[in-house]
This record gives C-alpha cells, structure tokens and sequence, in this order.
C-alpha cells in the first residue's frame, strides 16, 4: 500500500532582525509536509497499524527528507531538525504518531543529515489550517539551547477529516543573539552532572 498524497508543502522563512538587531547570521527555517489520506479512517478500531507503517512510513521519510535537503541545499548545512505529524477529526492521534514514531520513517533523514541526536517531535489532531508546530532540536548536541527552535506553519485546506499531515522541520542557523547557554553550564552551576 502506497500513501496516497494529494499535496505537498514547502515552508521557508528566513530571520534577518531580531530583537530590533541585525542576525550576525540569518537564521533560515524550513518546513516540508505531505498532505495524505489516512489509511486507517473508516475502518474502525484497527488494532494492528504496522502494516500501513511498513508500507508508508519508508515513502514518506524518503520523500520528505528528499524535499527538505532540497529546501536546504545540502544536509550537512541543516544544523537542527524535527518532525510532526497531524491527524484530521475524523482519526486517532495514534494514526499520526504511527508514521512518524517509527525509524522506517526517522532513520531516513538521520542518515541524510548526519545527525546523532533524536527528532523531536509533536503529533496532535486538528482541522484545516491548523498550526502544524515542528520543535527542533541540534542534531549533533541535545544541550545546545541556541538550537532549541519551534517551526510554524499551516495548509489552509489541511488536514480534511480523512488526511494526516506529516510533516519534517530543519533550520540553518540557531536563534539570533541567542545569550542563554546551554544545559550543560546549568548541570555545573547546580552540581548534577546526571540531570
């Protein structure tokens, strides 16, 4: 079973000002999302998912990962990444969790960037024009705080009741002026090194 996908989305949205202060660097934010049927709206309560995610998950990650290094340039310039996924009213939250929880789908864009942290990630239900938001997350350093991003967007006609919206996030850069540190200075100011 292939996933049957009426539309896909490119998001970019590139910070140049922040804070009232020119980005030393601009940060660039890029979201990629497909707009699909659910396979399993309609069925009733299905109890075993794999095989929809065996069939789909592999396609979906491929495509979308595909589609955001396209977005990027290169994988090797995406310094933070994510994923989501959205269910429309009429499914479970757990039929978009199923394509994205999954390292058939995961494992695609790890390999492609080169990442060796986890993808963060949401998975939520909504209706059309619904914000899909993608947390991301330094693919290298989970405790690099600069890199501790939210990407918004939404499908104005996306999700219908019957569709999921998976979606991949990346940004190029960290947050402007960003002057918080990172987790690990925290972990030496208050003495835990196994926070």
């Amino acid at each position: 079973m292939q996933p049957s996908i009426r539309k896909t989305v490119t998001y970019v949205e590139n910070t140049l000002i922040e804070g009232g202060k020119e980005a030393p660097r601009p940060l660039r934010l890029i979201g990629v999302a497909a707009v699909l049927t659910n396979p399993w709206v309609g069925r009733g309560f299905v109890e075993d998912l794999k095989p929809e995610i065996r069939a789909m998950a592999p396609v979906l990650g491929e495509l979308l990962t595909r589609e955001v290094i396209a977005a990027a340039g290169s994988g090797e310039v995406i310094e933070a990444y994510g994923k989501a996924a959205l269910c429309g009213t009429a499914g479970e939250v757990e039929h978009a969790s199923a394509l994205i929880h999954t390292l058939h789908f995961g494992n695609h864009y790890r390999r492609a960037v080169g990442a060796k942290t986890y993808l963060a990630f949401t998975n939520l239900r909504g209706g059309p024009n619904a914000p899909i938001a993608i947390p991301l997350m330094d693919k290298h350093d989970e405790g690099r705080r600069s890199h501790y991003l939210t990407l918004q967007f939404h499908i104005p006609d996306a999700p219908a009741p019957d569709e999921l919206v998976i979606a991949l996030g990346a940004s190029i850069g960290g947050r402007p002026h960003h002057r918080i540190g990172d987790r690990y200075q925290d972990l030496k100011e208050v003495g835990d090194l196994h926070g």
